[in-house]
This record gives C-alpha cells, structure tokens and sequence, in this order.
C-alpha cells in the first residue's frame, strides 16, 4: 500500500488529517478549556470565603 504514495503525499495526508482533528475537536478542547477555569474560580471563592471566616 505505502509503494504506491510517495513521501510528499504521504507527508501531506498526514498533515491533513492532523489538522483536520484538531479542527473537528476544537470545541471540545475549549469547553474542556473553560470548565477547568470555572473550577479554579469555584475553589479560590471557596477559599477565600473559608478564610474569612476563620
């Protein structure tokens, strides 16, 4: 199978099919991105109000 594609094809092909999963993944990889961030708010919030209160 590989005989029949030269190496700049064959480079070429995977490069497009690299980008092209992380273009399809992208907003995964965003919400992922923006929950995380949410989180770490979430905790210092919770430390902060927690050493208010002592």
């Amino acid at each position: 199978m590989f005989g029949r594609l030269t190496f700049p094809q064959l480079l070429f092909a995977s490069i497009l099919g690299i980008a092209g999963g992380i273009y399809i993944y992208q907003p995964i990889f965003e919400q992922y991105s923006r929950d995380q961030k949410e989180l770490k708010e979430k905790l210092k919030l919770a430390q902060d109000s927690e050493e208010k209160k002592n």
